[in-house]
């Protein structure tokens, strides 16, 4: 029904949901769409960025990200750990995406330049998350040290790839990984026994 209602476009409340896969608490999203529509974000000015480490992470209530349903434990060889690939497949254009990373701004309060900010999937497409419900996505902040003008560059992207390998390998649940990104992707690497 979720599903349904996102993809009509219904008013969503934004933190709230049916719980996902057993163990992670997150809740699943409408998964990977043949035609993909722009989500509406969370009110302007209602959402704020907090910080761990010096890390930036989005607002729990604003994004506690979602899940695609098509990923579980039982499909991981033909979707995120298919070799042939599976993410670029999913992934929403830049057309839907680009309209819903300048609302997302407004939601995070976020005045800095667009064009180094990440439109980030907070449990990402290579963890299962899901492609464009608004609950998985925010405005990130470039990482700290990171030189203005370059582009989205975001230490994130390196615990997302580690993880990744860690579930395809066997070395962690795929709700295990789902559960610690979500919580704290700083710590994630750690709380999984992976550093």
């Amino acid at each position: 029904m979720l599903a349904g209602a996102l993809a009509a476009g219904a008013a969503l409340v934004f933190g709230a949901g049916p719980a996902g896969a057993a163990g992670t608490g997150l809740p699943y999203g409408p998964g990977p769409q043949s035609h993909y529509t722009v989500q509406k974000q969370p009110a302007p000015g209602t959402c704020h960025v907090r910080h761990y480490q010096g890390q930036a992470m989005p607002d729990g209530r604003c994004t506690p990200g979602a899940l695609n349903p098509k990923v579980t434990a039982r499909t991981l060889a033909s979707t995120i750990c298919n070799p042939h690939g599976y993410t670029s497949r999913i992934r929403p254009p830049v057309s839907v995406t680009g309209k819903e990373k300048t609302a997302n701004a407004r939601s995070y309060g976020f005045t800095g330049s667009l064009h180094d900010a990440e439109y980030d999937h907070l449990v990402s497409l290579e963890l299962g998350g899901d492609p464009n419900d608004p609950r998985n996505l925010w405005v990130e902040p470039p990482s700290p040290g990171h030189r203005p003008g370059s582009g989205a560059n975001n230490d994130k992207d390196k615990v997302e790839t580690h993880l990744h390998t860690a579930i395809c390998s066997g070395r962690v649940t795929l709700a295990a990984a789902q559960k610690a990104i979500a919580t704290n992707w700083v710590s994630a690497e750690a709380k999984l026994g992976l550093k």
